[in-house]
Order: C-alpha cells, then sequence, then structure tokens
C-alpha cells in the first residue's frame, strides 16, 4: 500500500499524539547503538526501605551476577539476563518527599521540572530521522483532567506534555482507519496528493477575511508553518522498512465511555503496550514512553480483573496502598495489596519486554536493539524518598549494555543514568540535566 501525502499530513497534525513529524531520511544504525529508547512508567513508588528502617523489598540483593530478585521483582526472572536491576541512584534532596517533586525530575534531571526530558531531548536528536520523533501512550495518564506535574515528559522548562489515552485514536494517526501497515514504499506523487491545503485555501481566505489583522497575522504564520511540513513532506523518497507485517487494528477497544473505567484499565495498558511494540517494529518510531496512570493516583486497581488484589467489596487505590504504614507489615491490608499491585506493574514490563523478545531483528531480537527503562517517580512509597531509586533497565545485549547484573552506584544522581541512555542511544552528549557527571561505569559494554 502506499501512504500518500494526504495520510503522512494527517499524521503530522495528530497533535493529541504531542508527536512531531520528523521529515529527514532515516539513518544506518551504528553498530553498538540501540536502535530505540522505551520508557515504562508506573505510579506511586515501591515498597523499599521502611519508615522503620527495614531493609528494601524491592531492589535485588545479593553479588553482582549472583543477585536474587524478592517478590516485587520476580515477574522479571525470564528476563534477568536481559537486565540490569540498579541500586544507589539519587534524584537529589531538592522536591525530596513530595510526589509532584519526583515527577518533574524523574525524565528531567532537573529539579523542578526545569528542563527537558530525555525522551523528548532524544526525539530531536538521534530520533530526529524516524517519521515520529517521539510516540507518548497513556492509560489513564489524564484521568480527571490530570496535567502538568501528573505528566512525566517534558518539551522544555515547565512545559510537560499530555499523552495520547485513546489507543484507537492512536493507532489511527500511525497507521490511518485501514490499519494497514507502511513499508519501504515510494510515496504518492500524484497531482490530486499535491497539497491538502489546496483544497481548504478557498475557506482559509474566507476566514482570514473576517478576523481582526493581528489575527490575520497569526494564521498567516500557521499557514506557513503547515506549508513547511508539507514541502519537507513532499521531500522524502521513501519510508523507513518496515518489518512489522499487519498491526492488525485497534476498533474493539474500550468505547470512550469506558475508557477509564478501572476495571478496563489493564485492557488499555495492553493495547498501548502492543501499539508501542508495533510501531517501533514498524520503523515509525525511535522513541516512547508509556505512562500508566499518575502520581498519588486514584486509580482503583482492585477492580483490575483476575488479580490477587482483586476485592469487589473494598475499593483500593494505587495511592492509598503506597500509605502501608511505618513497616513492612504483612498483618495490614495496605501492605498486602501494595505488594501484590508493584508485582503487577512489573509483570506489565516484562509483558512488554516479552513482546520485544518475540520479534527476531538483526540475527536477534528487538529486544536485543532496545533500551527499556522501568521507572516511577519515588521510592519507597510511604515515606516518598527521592533516594535508592527503583530502576531497571532492560535489553541492549547487542553489543549495547552488559546486562544480567546487579549495580549499586552508592548515591550518584540519577541524571548520570539518563546521560547512560543517551550515550547508547550514539548521542554524544557529555552531560544531562543537572549534577550529570558521567556515564554510569559498568553499565554499557
Amino acid at each position: 500500500m502506499k501512504l500518500s501525502r494526504r495520510s503522512l499530513l494527517g499524521l503530522a497534525g495528530a497533535g493529541a499524539l504531542g508527536l512531531p513529524l520528523a521529515l529527514r531520511g532515516q539513518r544506518a544504525q551504528a553498530a553498538g547503538v540501540a536502535k530505540r529508547l522505551i520508557i515504562f512508567y508506573f505510579p506511586d513508588g515501591v515498597a523499599a526501605q521502611s519508615q522503620d528502617g527495614e531493609a528494601s523489598e524491592w531492589h535485588a540483593s545479593g553479588s553482582e551476577t549472583g543477585f536474587q530478585l524478592g517478590h516485587q521483582l520476580e515477574p522479571l526472572t525470564p528476563h534477568r539476563d536481559h537486565c540490569l536491576f540498579f541500586s544507589g541512584l539519587s534524584m537529589g534532596g531538592t522536591d525530596a518527599g513530595s510526589h509532584p517533586g519526583g515527577a518533574k525530575k524523574l525524565l528531567t534531571g532537573v529539579d523542578g521540572g526545569n528542563g527537558e526530558s530525555i525522551d523528548q531531548y532524544l526525539a530531536r536528536t538521534v530520533g530526529a530521522s524516524a517519521p515520529w520523533r517521539h510516540l507518548y501512550l497513556g492509560a489513564a495518564a489524564n484521568a480527571n483532567g490530570a496535567s502538568g506535574d501528573k505528566h512525566i515528559v517534558y518539551a522544555g522548562p515547565g512545559q510537560s506534555i499530555a499523552p495520547e489515552d485513546d489507543p484507537r485514536r492512536a493507532f489511527r494517526a500511525l497507521f490511518g482507519a485501514s490499519g494497514t501497515a507502511t513499508g519501504p514504499t515510494p510515496i504518492d506523487t500524484s497531482a490530486e496528493d499535491r497539497s491538502v491545503l489546496d483544497a481548504a485555501l478557498a475557506d482559509l481566505n474566507d476566514l482570514k477575511a473576517r478576523i481582526a489583522p493581528l489575527e490575520q497575522s497569526k494564521l498567516d504564520l500557521h499557514l506557513e508553518a503547515l506549508r513547511d511540513v508539507e514541502r519537507r513532506i513532499m521531500s522524502m523518497p521513501t519510508m523507513p522498512p518496515a518489518t512489522c507485517g499487519e498491526p492488525g487494528s485497534f476498533t474493539s477497544g474500550p468505547p470512550d465511555s469506558a475508557l477509564y473505567d478501572p476495571a478496563r484499565f489493564p485492557e488499555v495498558l495492553r493495547m498501548q503496550t502492543d501499539l508501542l511494540v508495533t510501531a517501533m517494529a514498524c520503523g515509525l518510531t525511535r522513541v516512547g514512553t508509556i505512562q500508566a496512570s499518575i502520581h498519588t493516583s486514584e486509580l482503583i486497581m482492585s477492580r483490575f480483573p483476575g488479580t490477587p488484589f482483586s476485592d469487589p467489596g473494598f475499593d483500593m487505590r494505587s495511592h492509598q496502598a503506597s500509605h502501608y504504614g511505618a513497616r513492612h507489615d504483612l498483618a495490614h491490608r495496605e501492605y498486602r495489596d501494595y505488594l501484590e499491585q508493584r508485582r503487577w506493574w512489573v509483570s506489565q514490563y516484562n509483558y512488554l519486554l516479552d513482546q520485544l523478545a518475540a520479534r527476531p531483528e538483526d540475527g536477534g531480537t528487538m529486544l536485543d536493539h532496545s533500551l527499556v527503562l522501568l521507572c516511577t517517580e519515588v521510592c519507597d512509597g510511604n515515606t516518598h524518598s527521592h533516594d535508592n531509586m527503583p530502576f531497571v533497565l532492560a535489553g541492549g545485549m547487542a553489543g549495547i549494555l552488559r546486562t544480567g547484573r546487579r549495580l549499586d552506584f552508592g548515591g550518584a544522581r540519577h541524571s548520570n543514568l539518563l546521560l547512560t541512555l543517551a550515550r547508547a542511544m550514539g548521542d554524544g552528549a557529555n552531560a544531562f540535566g543537572e549534577a550529570s557527571s558521567g556515564v554510569l561505569g559498568g553499565v554499557l559494554a
């Protein structure tokens, strides 16, 4: 199937996805460089060191290679050799004890969200040649009008971006209504598709004649920006090679009225995960972020069907469970549910790794050529600590990362991890965010 300029401009105009369209040719991938970065966020921390000083129930224990995974991380056992389990990374003391403060620093490495997040940075640098620079998908990430520091992606200082929560909308923007994957086919150059703006020009001129001069100048700037996008689209000789086959359809997802029904949340998250992997398999983007809910989440996880914390008679929310008390006490319902909730989030990350590992790529799998970061905005959900952050990094066995290890960095700033991701993606930055002193030793192959 040919992808017409009309279709491409439809993609470019999908503003709800927050995805600028890059229009330079796709570059060849250098050896030892990750082809893609995926960030998987979940809310409200983990069961780590307790308020009473009990040892972390999250972090891997043991030696660098002879380590053990606790109950929360156990779902990652199948991908243990693909993972790096971090200890001792700190987001710094500013706003420590705060969920919003953690969300602002998480991907920016800058206090107060006063910087660009690592995914946005890489989207406009090493990822700028992909048709979609950045794919930002959410599951209940905009529930109840969430905005501002509820979102973890920043275009610049104080400029958070909202993800797309509806997998059907995201699918249509990426693949069109037909759901047919795009391949390495020349763009249609027929005259009828030469300019989608020309068809509406008469209406736009009529509008321009009826608005104030100041608004006319704004309209002119808008039209020129669109013309520039169109000119750059027309310069693209081909679409990137696709290895995705048929992406199928997302027309059977929850209706709008059920999009934020907590009982449907697992379904929505699974669809967004599948969509992101498919888009990357099709060569549509190199950088993607999945935001599962928001910090201080009111997501009623007890309504998830078929989970250990499902209880129709009791509504246990994520943030509610995170305040489990001063000790790791299994006699407390909140703590029991919190452990199982965290384990469930890890199992969803493991599903993402499964999907990447199931797709062959360049003598290995997509997982071998990827960086996949698991993260949340605080360490322990009850203390809200910003130290010893519960990061896990997977993928990169194709000469990119030294995986299958537990690494302790003794309080180093997490901005070094963000810088390490940039370098693994082939970016030459020497610093990222605040207080970064260099790449994390022993992470890169």
